[in-house]
């Protein structure tokens, strides 16, 4: 073989067993510069909200500004009629009016869960033929733990948040929050929450911890409302108390802005769970298919799991079509129904 050969074949050689390592290089690259540029959207985008919420806030100040008085008012009415009782205040902002919102909502659809009726609700149903109708025993002991969780762990850890906002000193102020103020709070215990729970629930997913606390909420192949929060005592801590209470607890929100945040919050996670995908609501497709599926699907939002690759199988499917909030009354299983089954 001539020289020139020689070092042909040697260049080739090495060229081969490089390419692997060149390619791991630029598919790393690649994904980094994937990362930057969904990082770069998502601040682009918050920062096109923030800009929109500004402009639009002053409108929607005014307005507040002429309800302002009312609440105002009808909040020193409680606080003088309590007598400025800090601790009365706090369980019926913090702890009474979510769980009352909790309980109406989720009466509602435990009635259309058990009965099937009215059929207003009941057509909407994502995991068409579950839950239909849903099994009393298993609703029972799900009503059961949930109680539990709320006596047993939600009451004592409201009790120490109590005394850390006494620290902040702002909680039971005599003077609301402006309305300004109440959007920026909610935005950030949004994005904590988000955060906070996103990391915890993938925590609880790990083998050892599903096994032991996780795998409890995941009997629930296809939820209903009242399961957002049956889950193991532990669990119940991480990731359904922690992120919601984080928030409030680092910003010394007013008691107005925790008890408005907290019914939202066990609203929205009740809507995600509820199993119907009802009109002019949440989509709850996402949280939906996390419960079938187990290993997609874990934040609130959806950022965290785009960034990090835990929503590819959703985006593939029929469910991700459907998942938008409907401005119709046509149920979207009929309008985006999925793919008929392959005959096996």
């Amino acid at each position: 073989m001539s020289a020139s050969l020689r070092v042909y074949s040697f260049s080739l050689k090495r060229c081969k067993r490089s390419t692997p390592k060149r390619l791991a290089t630029i598919n790393q690259k690649e994904e980094l510069w994937d990362a930057m540029k969904v990082t770069a959207c998502v601040l682009g985008a918050g920062l096109l909200l923030f800009t929109a919420l500004e402009s639009s806030a002053w409108y929607v100040q005014n307005i507040w500004d002429t309800w302002g008085h009312f609440w105002q008012t009808t909040w020193l009415k409680l606080y003088y009629l309590l007598e400025g009782k800090e601790l009365t205040l706090f369980l019926l902002g913090a702890a009474l009016m979510p769980t009352l919102a909790f309980w109406c909502f989720n009466g509602i659809l435990m009635v259309a869960d058990v009965t099937g009726k009215p059929t207003f609700i009941t057509r909407y149903r994502i995991q068409l033929g579950k839950n239909d109708p849903v099994d009393t025993k298993k609703l029972r002991q799900a009503i059961y733990t949930v109680l539990c969780n709320q006596v047993f762990i939600s009451f004592p850890m409201l009790l120490s948040m109590f005394y850390i906002l006494k620290w902040w000193g702002n909680t039971f102020s005599k003077e609301l929050p402006t309305f300004r103020w109440f959007l920026l709070e909610l935005s950030i215990f949004t994005i904590v929450e988000e955060i906070l729970f996103y990391y915890t629930h993938r925590l609880v997913h790990l083998p050892l911890l599903y096994k032991h606390i996780h795998k409890k909420h995941h009997e629930w192949t296809a939820p209903i409302g009242v399961v957002s929060i049956y889950a193991h005592p532990v669990e119940h801590i991480l990731s359904n108390m922690l992120p919601a209470m984080t928030g409030p607890m680092l910003m010394g929100s007013h008691i107005v802005s925790i008890a408005v945040w907290f019914s939202l919050a066990v609203v929205t996670t009740s809507i995600s769970h509820c199993g119907y995908h009802l009109p002019f609501l949440p989509s709850p497709e996402f949280h939906d298919f996390h419960h079938l599926k187990f290993n997609q699907c874990y934040g609130v939002l959806g950022v965290l799991d785009y960034l990090h690759g835990t929503d590819t199988v959703f985006r593939q499917t029929k469910a991700y079509e459907r998942h938008r909030v409907l401005l119709s009354l046509t149920p979207l299983s009929k309008s985006i129904p999925d793919a008929p089954r392959r005959a096996q």
